[in-house]
């Protein structure tokens, strides 16, 4: 895992945080919720004095006497001053009363400034819904007639009140406004704490693992991140307390810890297979010194002497060049650096193979066939070399004269193939840790048998890679059957 450790914190600290955000995202619905309501009084009282001015303007027209309506203004004007402004248009025109739909309809302003509304002794302000009618109710024309709605006084009561709601709105905006922030402060308190117990893990000495420090309100998240940082391989033991957290927060930190975890495994395993990979290759390296000093002090003029450190070096020589390609192997196998060439075949055919090359080369022990299809799709080589491990491991595990023998088969979609020994067995002390590198089952046999305990983390590795697995039963003195599965491959298409 790489840490960025050049200037994250610096970056971190110029965006917004996550409370700022929160807090804006609740003002931007508050303020929306008030425009929404406030344009909705407006249409509400668009639509009432339209209405009310509408009626008073028919009742006129309807009037047979000769005095309007009390506050409604009949005059004359002249012929360019009827030309109205139909508002609504001709389609919505229709729903007005047959005696006003045909008339023009404008707003008349009797003020400079609109602002002088809002004035104390606004009187000079006026406001008139006019209709302009160019002929009267019965027919008979007669010139241009406007019938006059006054509204001056409605519009000062309504501009006025409206700016007080503006301004109580105002007051309420930001009073919530720095409620909610406050409010979103408590509610993501927790996780401050959280993150200041994770930067305390980055200050050296200061707290010891499981312990929480008390944590300032104004620490942010991006604490949590500069407190991982600081955990190396000198404190990688250190962990995320999980006492008095809320539920949310103690399952984050116990999947950071679960993190940890995994990643402490992985560290130890990895110094562990350095260390032994150095004590293997210590072994041969001193073998090799040792004859190379043999010869330089006898061996020069000792045929005897000579051949048998020639032989001694070629043979930890070539235990060094297999040590450092199954290493290689594991290594790029980590990586994910190996490709697999896939193609269809049965794992019976490859375990015939090798058990044919077996039996030429160890003729000391008995090779029994039992074949039956087992149809997969995977790296042939590789397969190849996974049951050649598994052989191999039961010929060393196995005494002269035993039996080892492979069966292939299929079960519910996955085409298995076991080989099994009566060998020696493995002791059940040993049997959890069989797969893990450098692990041998007889120790005793290390150095006759040229095994370093990677032949099984290889196989294994392979299976994995396939999707399969390996299962290993074994009983001391009774034997071993290691059975490899990996998915059937799906029947041939017809045809």
């Amino acid at each position: 895992m790489t840490m960025r450790k050049d200037g994250g914190g610096a970056a971190g600290a110029g965006r917004v945080s996550i409370a700022r955000k929160l807090s804006f995202r609740l003002f931007r619905r508050l303020l929306g919720a008030l425009v929404s309501v406030d344009i909705l009084i407006c249409l509400i009282t668009v639509a009432t004095v339209i209405i009310y001015s509408e009626r008073r303007a028919y009742e006129t027209v309807s009037n047979t006497a000769d005095a309007p309506p009390a506050g409604v203004g009949v005059t004359a004007a002249d012929e360019g001053d009827g030309e109205g402004y139909i508002f609504f248009g001709e389609p919505l025109n229709r729903v007005f009363p047959y005696a006003t739909s045909g008339a023009g309809r404008r707003l008349i302003f009797g003020a400079s400034s609109f602002f002088d509304v809002l004035g104390p002794g606004s009187t000079d302000f006026s406001l008139d819904y006019a209709l302009y009618f160019r002929a009267s109710p019965d027919g008979s024309s007669y010139g241009v007639r406007v019938v006059s709605v006054p509204l001056g006084g409605f519009a000062r009561s309504f501009s006025r009140a409206f700016c007080a709601l503006l301004v109580i709105e105002l007051i309420m905006l930001a009073v919530k406004t720095a409620g909610d922030g406050r409010f979103v402060r408590k509610l993501l308190r927790p996780i401050t704490e959280l993150a200041r117990t994770a930067r305390s893990l980055s200050d050296a000495g200061v707290a010891a693992p499981h312990t929480a420090l008390a944590p300032p309100d104004t620490e942010r998240v991006a604490a949590l991140v500069r407190g991982l940082e600081g955990i190396d391989a000198a404190r990688i033991d250190t962990r995320i307390p999980t006492d008095g957290a809320q539920r949310e927060l103690r399952e984050l930190a116990v999947a950071i810890n679960g993190m940890l975890d995994r990643i402490t495994q992985s560290y130890k395993a990895q110094a562990r297979f350095v260390s032994d990979a150095s004590h293997e290759l210590r072994t041969p390296i001193s073998v090799i010194a040792g004859y190379a000093n043999l010869l330089d002090r006898w061996g020069k003029n000792d045929e005897k002497t000579l051949t048998e450190s020639i032989a001694a070096i070629k043979d930890e020589a070539e235990g060094m060049r297999a040590l450092v390609e199954q290493l290689l192997f594991l290594a790029r196998g980590d990586g994910d650096a190996i490709p697999l060439d896939i193609e269809s075949f049965d794992l019976s055919d490859v375990a015939e193979s090798v058990f044919a090359e077996m039996r030429m080369t160890s003729r000391a022990h008995a090779f029994v066939s039992k074949p039956g299809g087992a149809p997969v799709r995977a790296d042939r080589q590789l397969i190849k070399r996974l049951i050649r491990i598994l052989v191999d491991n039961s010929i060393k595990n196995t005494d002269p004269g035993g039996q080892i023998s492979f069966n292939a088969f299929t079960d519910g979609g996955y085409s298995k193939i076991s080989i099994s020994d009566d060998g020696i067995g493995i002791s059940p002390e040993i049997l959890p840790r069989i797969f893990d590198r450098f692990v041998r089952a007889d120790e005793s046999r290390a150095r006759s048998t040229g095994g370093a305990g990677l032949g099984l983390p290889i196989a294994l590795w392979i299976a994995r890679r396939h999707g399969g697995g390996i299962e290993v039963l074994s009983r001391e003195g009774i034997g071993t059957r290691m059975t490899l599965w990996l998915p059937s491959a799906p029947p041939p298409a017809a045809g």
